[in-house]
């Protein structure tokens, strides 16, 4: 057998021994989980691949807002938008029965803020206000999923702001992606084939300062390691229900190889610890497959 076979055979071989140590290892954790779980891990630099129900189309809850930070800095990389440009909040955009960071910094409104602020308020502290105010400024969800769309970008739909899914239960199911899709777009937007080099960079630094999820993907991850992520959550409706417990991003190894990983706790009955615990063990648990 030729060296080049030879090497190729050996890859291939350790491969399929790290897929397999890595789904017994998820096989544990999610054993007697009393929810649906979607993870998806993809290696950067390399074609490792990884999926458990990665083609499942689960709600992403704020994890869209990633999806909707994106379109933005595609008008900003058109030059019709810039960072630095003020936008005017009014005191009508800020929403008192939602999760926003900026209605309380700001609780008086009428306040003219730069792009840029908004941004990191909708994406690192996943203000609601913010994300809708993102949206108005570009025309809306369908902006967001026309330039996903022309991106390559597969399996994911984005419908409704966070106004309108705070009206009904049922409507975070309208915004859902696959696992898998999650991870392929974050491959896509950190080898800058979504945005340009500057606003890659620049969102990458707000993910990096992502406030948070601190139980779920950075929980049991060395500290100081850097994850450029998002998370997304839905709470529990009457019945104790839980729609989304979400986290997704780049995680940097400390050989400075990356990978993505996305993991959606979905339609679970467990509490929400329970929940959050899955997102940190999992995330674990493919870090140490990476480390070994």
């Amino acid at each position: 057998m030729k060296k080049t076979g030879f090497l190729l055979l050996l890859i291939s071989a350790f491969s399929f021994a790290q897929t397999t140590s890595l789904e017994q290892k998820i096989n544990s954790i999610l054993n007697g989980k009393n929810a649906t779980v979607g993870v998806s891990v993809l290696s950067i630099e390399n074609n490792f691949n990884y999926n458990k129900n990665g083609e499942k189309k689960l709600p992403m809850q704020s994890v869209f807002k990633f999806h909707i930070a994106s379109a933005v800095l595609d008008f900003v990389d058109k030059g019709k938008l810039s960072l630095d440009q003020k936008i005017l909040v009014k005191k009508s955009d800020l929403l008192d029965d939602t999760w926003s960071p900026m209605r309380e910094k700001y609780p008086a409104g009428n306040v003219e803020l730069p792009l840029s602020e908004i941004i990191d308020f909708t994406v690192a502290q996943s203000d609601n206000n913010g994300c809708d105010i993102l949206l108005r400024l570009i025309g809306g969800t369908s902006t967001v999923q026309k330039f996903m769309n022309s991106k390559g970008v597969k399996n994911f739909q984005i419908k409704f702001n966070e106004e309108e899914m705070h009206k009904g239960w049922n409507v975070q199911y309208e915004n859902f992606s696959t696992t898998n899709s999650i991870v392929e777009v974050l491959k896509k937007f950190y080898q800058e084939k979504l945005l340009s080099k500057k606003s890659t960079a620049y969102l990458m630094k707000v993910m990096l300062g992502t406030k948070t999820g601190t139980n779920k993907l950075v929980e049991q991850l060395p500290k100081n390691t850097p994850v450029a992520h998002k998370t997304g959550s839905s709470g529990k409706n009457k019945e104790g229900l839980t729609g989304a417990e979400n986290d997704m991003g780049i995680v940097t190894l400390p050989n400075g190889k990356h990978y993505a990983i996305a993991v959606f706790v979905s339609n679970s009955t467990e509490t929400e610890a329970v929940n959050c615990k899955i997102i940190s063990d999992l995330s674990k648990a493919v870090w140490d497959d990476f480390n070994k």
